[in-house]
């Protein structure tokens, strides 16, 4: 599935450009995902989620290299909180990845979540590129689930592609104005 996101504030929307494969994880995977960050940016949940100390207890790890480990501990039990570590760049101190478990599983169904995010500077900003995840899942087994980000603007201003790729069509932000939007691709099978 290839979709675009618009985010302008606290509002996130989003088109589906392509779609094939399962129907059944379309819908309840991938949409379902899109959907929920949707609700949580709309409802004002988002910094419910975020890397602070209301949310977290950090403690520090073993520098290995040239990064930096740092243990995340949520203060809660909640979907989106996750029990592992972020990985900064010893030097800049930039969120490089964070990896860990959900503390609570997003649902009945979906059991032991573990999440890896990466993240990257583009254009001046630190945003998210990829997301992983492996889940068990009753009934069906182990699930996976990856995603790639590819920006095509942040904050209003246009980001220039890499050369070996060609920019989707996502068309204007609903509703127009300044936005960051970005070209998301999910395998479906």
């Amino acid at each position: 599935m290839d979709a675009c996101t618009f985010q302008e504030g606290n509002e996130l929307r989003y088109e589906v450009l392509a779609q094939g494969g399962s129907g059944a994880v379309r819908r309840h995977a991938l949409i379902a995902a899109l959907d929920g960050e949707v609700k949580a940016r709309h409802d004002g949940e988002a910094g419910r989620f975020a890397l602070v100390p209301a949310n977290y207890d950090f403690a520090a790890g073993d520098p290995r290299g040239d990064v930096v480990h740092v243990v995340l501990t949520p203060k809660r039990t909640d979907a989106m909180l996750i029990e592992g570590e972020m990985t900064l760049a010893r030097e800049t101190g930039d969120l490089l990845a964070i990896e860990g478990r959900l503390v609570k599983p997003p649902s009945f169904w979906t059991r032991q979540v573990h999440v890896i995010r990466r993240y990257a500077r583009i254009a001046g900003f630190r945003v998210p590129v990829a997301m992983a995840s492996r889940a068990k899942v009753l009934v069906v087994g182990a699930s996976t689930f990856d995603m790639s980000y590819r920006y095509l603007a942040i904050n209003g201003a246009p980001v220039a592609a890499a050369p070996d790729e060609t920019a989707p069509s996502c068309g204007a932000p609903p509703g127009g104005g300044s936005s960051s939007h970005n070209h998301r691709r999910a395998p479906t099978s």
